[in-house]
């Protein structure tokens, strides 16, 4: 029995549906068991519970022979910080595997990863690796670039900034920095084969698509994709630090967090080559994924 969080996801949602196709047997940590199963469908076994509760935990890593933690916010709100969740969550789930005699421990970290609080995010991210490189679990630990595909993701939050725009601009940050999008299929494609055999214990795997892009550049290949025609308006990244956190004060949802503008100072890059390197395939492109 595999335990995976966060199956609800972007990635969790390929990934159950990669260990289901498998033959494995997958247990669900959920919220609500009734939305995930709509998700998810029937095969699953949901088990009601949550990161920031032990309890429920405890019960839910009772009997599995692996955990697959994907849990993270990458955007802060009430109750839901990057200190509950991202780190304290992840020391709950590490102690519920131990206890519960589990050997196997997959966790799902995040290109860029440091020990830096000014970047909040990628530290507290960085912070919940060093749990699980401290315990005696058979740990992997995986750190993908931007994720895309079926679930709410980067290129959603794309489309809502070109909603927001007036027609025909799409407003684009003056950032040099490169991504490396990758498919969630092939990140879970990934994820399973690390779990069948013991070269993956131990392991951190830096992993990205085949290409690495601009902003504008994924934004062009996005237009392309779905027919849009906009004129691409560049932003000064000065003005968006001024931007973005009145549109965080007037806004519930805004396209873009002052966190996630501040981690556009960064290249989030590594080894185009190294899901062939690692896992025996060649990723996607971002076409194809799109």
């Amino acid at each position: 029995m595999i335990l995976v969080t966060g199956a609800t996801g972007l990635v969790g949602r390929h990934l159950v549906r990669a260990l289901v196709a498998e033959g494995r047997e997958v247990r669900c940590l959920v919220r609500d068991p009734e939305k995930a199963g709509a998700v998810l469908g029937p095969q699953p076994q949901p088990a009601r519970g949550d990161v920031t509760d032990p309890g429920s935990l405890a019960e839910a890593c009772r009997g599995v022979e692996a955990v697959v933690h994907l849990v993270a916010v990458i955007r802060e709100q009430s109750g839901s910080t990057f200190a509950g969740i991202n780190v304290e969550g992840t020391r709950n789930v590490v102690r519920a595997a131990q206890e519960a005699g589990c050997r196997r421990f997959i966790h799902m970290s995040a290109l860029g990863v440091r020990d830096d609080p000014a970047y909040r995010y990628t530290h507290s991210k960085w912070l919940a690796e060093q749990a699980v490189k401290e315990s005696n679990l058979d740990w992997t630990i995986f750190r993908p670039s931007v994720i895309y595909g079926d679930g709410f993701g980067f290129f959603d939050r794309m489309l809502q900034s070109l909603r927001m725009s007036p027609w025909p601009l799409a407003p684009v940050p003056m950032a040099r920095a490169k991504l490396q999008p990758l498919h969630a299929g092939d990140l879970a494609r990934c994820v399973v084969t690390a779990l069948t055999g013991p070269a993956a214990v131990g392991r951190t795997y830096e992993l990205g698509g085949p290409e690495q892009l601009t902003y504008g550049e994924m934004l062009d290949i996005l237009l392309q994709q779905r027919g849009m025609r906009r004129l691409k308006a560049p932003v000064p990244l000065p003005l968006l630090r001024v931007a973005v956190p009145l549109m965080e004060r007037v806004l519930k949802d805004p396209p873009v967090s002052s966190v996630e503008l501040k981690q556009m100072e960064l290249d989030n890059v590594t080894d185009p080559e190294a899901v062939e390197k690692y896992f025996g395939f060649r990723p996607r492109s971002l076409r194809e994924g799109l």
